[in-house]
């Protein structure tokens, strides 16, 4: 059996209230924009998102 190991890139959110941490943080004021933000991330990092919450989304690169 394999193991994978992720780094987070980025956090995407709604409310950066209960954000922290050593990767960038991108606070978007809709969903769409969420999303929007998320796969443009996603392609231009050659990563995946993950949704950690409906107001949090993480972009991950899997290793």
């Amino acid at each position: 059996m394999s193991s994978q190991i992720g780094q987070i890139l980025a956090v995407i959110t709604l409310s950066k209230d209960n954000i922290g941490g050593g990767a960038p943080i991108f606070v978007e004021p809709t969903k769409e924009r969420m999303q929007q933000t998320a796969s443009a991330l996603e392609k231009i990092l050659d990563a995946m998102v993950h949704e950690i919450s409906e107001e949090t989304l993480i972009i991950v690169r899997h290793k």
